[in-house]
């Protein structure tokens, strides 16, 4: 199908009123499941301001070609080019009216790979995202076939969105990190000359024995203290330590990764949920509801009917996400197969 029947956002419209005063871009995420695929139309005429973000983005250059430009480098990207970008850089296409583009865009928060697993290796798949220094190239050209397996991954996402049943969110999670380490091996060669990589990897080594306590022992108390001492630092130290290492502080990967855990047992088991809030840690279950709801969107019961054993044995209505789904699903998946 020609791109013409293709029904695109424009850019400017959706992203320049989510930049707040900090030059942040706020994406409205499904906040029980982040990640987004979206249809842009830059057509150079309307210039987005500098801006970050805390997900991270990958863009597939649909067709056209424009500026980007990366704090204060300027890189043209061609039609087939994918562009990778993490969270601490400031970024925009440049305004320019005899340049054109059309862009398939993922965006996904990191959380959605941290999942249930504290042994470090989310943070091997995401590696090309946080080592992003001034020399990093974002761009990765249409001839290297990375960004077309980039693209049938993001199609095949697309056909399970919105996520509304346990099985899709696995198909979704499994094709998201298929394509992560797409990434992870275009840039092994550029990230094993790298210094900054090196000190990651060693600082994730220093952290491994407090992710192994974390998978046999989340349902205990842990406080920063025991968290230090098992990392053989000091408590100032390993706070500023740890967040530098994962982006987050520990409180919140902490909680993060134990609900996590509270998600997979509200969908597989029948446990009362005052009881799965004692099996991963929580001791009031009043505040094991706060935290589930900040973190996930719904309470845990809203949660179980949604996605436990008992949803699966039936149809529901998949839920109204945090942003309207656009109406070109079906023409995506003709326009792609025909390309």
């Amino acid at each position: 199908m020609p791109t013409s029947k293709f029904t695109w956002e424009k850019a400017y419209a959706v992203v320049e009123p989510q930049i707040n005063a900090e030059g942040v871009h706020v994406w409205p995420f499904d906040p029980s499941f982040p990640i987004d695929i979206r249809f842009f139309d830059l057509d150079g005429r309307h210039n987005i301001r500098m801006n970050r973000h805390d997900y991270f983005e990958l863009l597939y250059v649909y067709s056209g070609e424009a500026v980007y430009q990366i704090q204060d480098r300027r890189l043209v990207v061609r039609k087939g080019d994918l562009v990778v970008i993490g969270s601490t850089l400031y970024h925009r296409i440049t305004e320019d009216p005899c340049l054109q583009m059309k862009a398939i865009v993922l965006f996904f928060l990191p959380e959605l790979v941290r999942a249930a697993e504290a042994n470090g290796d989310d943070m091997e798949y995401l590696m090309p995202f946080f080592l992003q220094d001034h020399g990093f190239p974002h761009i990765i050209p249409a001839n290297t076939g990375i960004p077309s397996q980039t693209l049938d991954l993001i199609k095949r996402i697309q056909t399970e969105l919105p996520a509304s049943s346990n099985r899709a969110r696995l198909a979704v999670k499994t094709y998201l990190k298929m394509i992560l380490m797409l990434l992870v091996n275009h840039y092994a060669a550029y990230l094993g000359n790298q210094e900054t990589f090196h000190r990651k990897q060693s600082a994730i080594r220093r952290l491994r024995p407090l992710f192994e306590y974390l998978e046999e022992h989340y349902d205990e108390p842990i406080r920063v203290e025991d968290a230090a001492r098992l990392c053989a630092t000091s408590n100032s130290h390993f706070m500023y330590f740890f967040k530098r290492v994962t982006g987050q502080s520990f409180l919140a990967y902490l909680n993060h990764f134990r609900i996590a855990k509270a998600q997979s047992l509200l969908a597989s088991t029948d446990k009362p949920i005052s009881e799965v809030s004692q099996e991963i840690g929580f001791c009031d279950q009043s505040h094991f509801g706060v935290v589930f709801r900040k973190l996930v969107g719904m309470t845990p019961l809203a949660y179980r009917r949604r996605f436990g054993r008992a949803s699966e044995n039936k149809s529901p209505e998949p839920a109204k996400p945090a942003v309207e789904p656009s109406s070109q699903n079906l023409e995506f998946h003709r326009a792609v197969n025909a390309k």
